[in-house]
């Protein structure tokens, strides 16, 4: 497939870059992880209205851009490079890819404006403990009174879960897969904060206790919901390009200026390989970004097979990657202080967001044609 960028690809990344470079530095990132919102909303507000990336994958009727997802990965490879503090994967991505592909036009129209102008945040709560990224194992149901739904369990990893006030939950009614909306201050809705393991990106459990519901979808959402899904790992895989080209930049910039025995440390082989083996992930990565963004638009046969196969190598090469950073700076990569730590825990927990590397590679190896055996056997 070929990857062409247009003008116009090239002016979105270095506005958007501009901005964060500016919002989201190293001083406000620390800042922002360590409160409990987990966000500006200031800046949330701009990113919408000045730079109209809130709204970004949002059609024009429903009061978005309407570009598609080779615009959206160049917005999130530059926010995976400064580690952006904000409800963009949940709000921007999956709760508006979910209603776009999967819910009923009224709620489109009501919602859809809502989060593109930035004016509410959304998040898709999917995940449950027995098996959290397989849409197949969702169990919770949805209990139907007189037209009315109500809705009792537990949503486990649910992005951003404790600050959006637009919550879309699947559920099943009568075994099907369906989408149901529910305000961030229902009755029966209790939230907590799961202990990060990575602090620029908050995790919730939601408890439901029969929570009002609404059903905005109609028949079986499951192809529309693995559709939003793939969105976000495409979403996902380009934030972990942008760290992994971020953290190949902090390891070669510190081995130009760090000097050992008289002279700078990148001339010792040992050094050169570690920045060497970096690279290869990296465009390797970059590939299998590019491949997955431009299949979605312009060969959907293969836009789940690209998408998978992005996930599996960016979450290993991004964490190769973050992990010889530290080494490269030796006992400096380790502290506190410093912000390899940010980059390397935030390359851990999105290896496993959405599904580890092997549940990827399971997923291929079944759609052509291997069994679950043969492919761990590989």
């Amino acid at each position: 497939m070929l990857f062409e960028f247009s003008d116009e690809h090239g002016e979105l990344r270095r506005t958007v870059r501009n901005f964060l470079e500016k919002d989201s530095d190293e001083k406000r990132v620390r800042e922002l992880m360590a409160s409990e919102q987990g966000y500006d909303p200031a800046s949330w507000s701009r990113m919408a209205e000045e730079l109209g990336i809130v709204g970004l994958i949002v059609s024009e009727r429903h009061g978005g851009a309407g570009f598609g997802m080779v615009e959206l990965a160049i917005v999130a490879e530059e926010m995976g490079r400064v580690l952006l503090c904000a409800p963009y994967l949940s709000s921007a991505v999956l709760a508006t890819s979910a209603l776009e592909l999967a819910a009923d036009e009224a709620a489109q129209n009501e919602i859809l404006p809502k989060l593109a102008s930035g004016e509410a945040t959304g998040t898709l709560a999917f995940s449950e403990v027995a098996s959290p990224w397989d849409l197949s194992a969702i169990a919770m149901a949805a209990e139907s009174n007189g037209g009315a739904f109500q809705l009792s369990g537990e949503k486990t990893y649910v992005l951003d879960g404790c600050v959006a006030s637009e919550i879309v939950v699947a559920a099943r009614v009568d075994g099907e897969l369906a989408l149901f909306r529910v305000a961030g201050d229902a009755s029966g809705l209790s939230r907590e904060a799961l202990p990060p393991l990575d602090p620029t990106r908050k995790l919730a459990a939601l408890r439901f206790e029969r929570t009002p519901a609404m059903r905005i979808s109609s028949g079986d959402a499951t192809r529309g919901l693995e559709r939003a899904l793939e969105r976000a790992i495409v979403a996902l895989t380009a934030e972990q390009l942008g760290g992994a080209q971020r953290v190949l930049d902090m390891a070669t910039d510190y081995a130009k200026t760090r000097f050992q025995f008289g002279r700078p440390i990148g001339s010792f082989q040992v050094i050169k390989h570690q920045c060497a083996d970096m690279l290869v992930e990296v465009e390797f990565a970059r590939s299998a970004v590019y491949n997955a963004a431009f299949a979605s638009e312009e060969d959907p046969k293969s836009a789940s097979i690209a998408a998978w196969m992005a996930k599996s190598y960016c979450s290993e090469a991004y964490l190769d990657a973050a992990n010889r950073n530290i080494q490269i700076h030796g006992g400096m990569g380790f502290t506190w202080e410093h912000s390899a730590h940010l980059f390397f825990k935030r390359a851990k927990a999105s290896e496993v967001l959405f599904g580890s590397p092997s549940f990827y590679r399971e997923r291929m190896a079944a759609s052509l044609g291997f069994g679950a055996a043969q492919s761990r056997s590989r």
